[in-house]
């Protein structure tokens, strides 16, 4: 880990949150998807504790159509750290019966992950999910607190939220109550990249820019695999591409780019002048599309 004795404040806001939850919760999780905030909240968390392990396990809700480069850095980043990894699937999920496979042109797992989240925090009586939001993300993320009470049935009331005056945070639940966590709450995509450049961060490949099968839809640019619908007259082409933020292959449109380093990328995203979320294909469904899925228990 670099960097140690310069001075972040982010950083060393984000580091508080996470050792605030150590303290106040009894059964925290972060909630880690292979994506770059999960990392980052991964080396911070490593920060917060270090010397020692990093002491609440890590949990992914694995929809069965996640990009293999990432499942293969999950296992990697978790065997070199020796940390504990909780997997649930989505799969279980429908054929349990509790949820239905969508069907059709935008068809996606991804609103599915909720059941199993919901599930996997019944099943461990979590009580504190720490995950990597952040509020320039999504309007509906932006007034989401960085303790965020959710109630019996894993729901979130925006209207109901606690104040965090003078950044104290609050952890008093009733039972059956849970809260979801995000120390990078404050953070920008930019400051994501630049914190992984610095620290030198390793990411999955997909990050950077290499040739892949795609098809052109609603102006996005979609994966072509077996678990995305396409139509016969859309053709899969080959494009030079990357991804800003990564969901399942699902939800999930690339962009076009050369960037092949992490130097590329910071400096892409600084001209950039569209949200990352602008590639989420579910964001697209509707414009509160973010904010229903967190109202029924959504990360």
């Amino acid at each position: 880990m670099n960097n140690l004795l310069i001075p972040n404040p982010k950083e060393a806001e984000s580091i508080h949150i996470i050792r605030e939850v150590a303290a106040q919760f009894e059964r925290p999780v972060l909630l880690f998807s292979g994506g770059k905030d999960s990392i980052t909240l991964v080396r911070l968390a490593q920060k917060a504790f270090y010397p020692a392990k990093i002491p609440f396990p890590l949990l992914h809700v694995d929809t069965g159509h996640n990009f293999p480069e990432t499942i293969e850095f999950r296992d990697k980043l978790v065997e070199e750290l020796g940390l504990e990894l909780i997997v649930r699937n989505v799969q279980d999920s429908i054929d349990q019966g509790k949820v239905r496979e969508e069907r059709g042109r935008y068809s996606s797992r991804n609103s599915l992950q909720t059941t199993t989240l919901l599930d996997a925090i019944e099943e461990f009586k979590f009580d504190a999910c720490i995950g990597g939001a952040r509020r320039d993300e999504e309007k509906a993320r932006a007034k989401e607190r960085v303790f965020s009470v959710r109630d019996d049935f894993g729901q979130w009331d925006e209207k109901n939220q606690r104040p965090e005056l003078f950044d104290m945070l609050n952890g008093k639940i009733h039972v059956g109550q849970n809260v979801r966590c995000f120390p990078i709450s404050n953070w920008t995509e930019l400051d994501v990249w630049e914190y992984i450049k610095t620290e030198n961060i390793e990411i999955p490949s997909i990050y950077f820019a290499h040739e892949r099968e795609v098809f052109f839809r609603d102006g996005m640019i979609w994966t072509a695999n077996e678990h995305v619908y396409r139509e016969e007259h859309e053709e899969v082409t080959v494009k030079m591409v990357r991804f800003r933020t990564v969901g399942d292959m699902t939800c999930t449109a690339a962009v076009l780019s050369e960037a092949v380093s992490l130097e590329d990328v910071v400096g892409e995203i600084r001209a950039s002048t569209i949200s990352e979320r602008g590639a989420r294909i579910d964001d697209k469904r509707s414009e509160a599309a973010m904010e229903t899925r967190k109202k029924v228990g959504y990360f």
